[in-house]
């Protein structure tokens, strides 16, 4: 394992001085394991000619994987240290912005009141990347909406929630809540959309297209925060789940017609179990949005689907 963090570290550095320092090793040393362990692969891994280092194919080839085992060798550390009754522990989550800015922070509240010296770890991206990243091992579980763009045999997806999607709009602006906006409205409004890779952006653009147009932006490339804001001050409206407009009174959301809902789903790797804090995680969010469904407290719009 230690030589595939040196081959890393120089895979990611593309010099062994730079990685010697970044492991904290004598250089020489750093040479020296790289040359054990492609003796013992059979072939070399870095091309040095002319003093620039560079992958050979079989260095490219074997850096994902290198990455993947060394993810898995620290999440098996991990578990070995939560065994003591999960005083100890992490959780790498994924989650996608509406959710990072909706209901999520109320179940990781739980989460951390419930296991107070388990670390969280939340990145926050596209459904995309979150998929990339699980599969590479820097994510124990992600938050991510389905469909998928192509279905992958590697994940383990348990759909969770379903909420509505709605065209965001600005309170001063209206008279009173709308009870729909047809989506061929949307032809002739200005609309603030977010950056390439958001889900999305991708729902809005399809659900254009198929009703034959091609949306017309006033701002694109935003954040969803960014976006919220940018919908608050007039530039444009935008299409986002109805959760993100929960204590947000400067904003108000028309459902659109036809309807759009979307799913999102709780998902891992299928080749690796996850961990003690990774299933305790789960069972706090599942029981969290349970207790929401029955006291009526989960945002509009928000479904929570029944677990089998």
């Amino acid at each position: 394992m230690q030589q595939l963090a040196y081959f890393v570290a120089v895979a990611e550095s593309r010099h062994f001085t730079h990685a010697a320092e970044r492991m904290r090793v004598a250089q020489p040393s750093l040479s020296k394991q790289i040359k054990t362990l492609e003796t013992d692969l059979g072939a070399p891994l870095f091309s040095r000619a002319r003093g620039n280092v560079t992958l050979t194919p079989a260095g490219e080839a074997l850096l994902p994987l290198a990455r993947r085992m060394l993810a898995d060798a620290d999440t098996a550390r991990r578990e070995v240290a939560e065994l003591a009754g999960l005083r100890r522990g992490r959780v790498r989550l994924g989650a996608t912005p509406s959710l990072c800015a909706g209901l999520l922070a109320d179940a990781l509240a739980r989460f951390h009141h419930d296991y107070p010296g388990v670390e969280i770890q939340v990145e926050e991206g596209g459904s995309r990347d979150l998929v990339r990243a699980l599969a590479r091992g820097q994510l124990d579980l992600a938050l991510i909406i389905l469909p998928l763009q192509s279905d992958d045999p590697s994940l383990v997806t348990e759909e969770i929630l379903s909420e509505h999607l709605v065209v965001a709009q600005p309170a001063h602006l209206t008279t009173g809540r709308r009870t729909h906006v047809r989506i061929d409205e949307l032809r002739r409004r200005p609309l603030v959309m977010f950056r390439r890779g958001y889900d999305l952006r991708e729902a809005t653009l399809n659900a254009c297209r198929q009703a034959g147009f091609e949306p017309r932006f006033a701002v694109e490339g935003g954040e969803m925060d960014a976006v919220l804001r940018f919908v608050e001050a007039g530039l444009g409206v935008a299409v986002v789940p109805s959760m993100v407009l929960d204590g947000r009174p400067g904003l108000v959301g028309a459902p659109l017609l036809p309807g759009l809902r979307r799913t999102v789903a709780l998902a891992h790797r299928k080749d690796v179990e996850p961990t003690r804090a990774a299933q305790a995680f789960r069972a706090v969010l599942l029981g969290f949005l349970d207790e929401a469904t029955r006291e009526g407290t989960l945002p509009e719009g928000v479904e929570a689907l029944p677990q089998h």
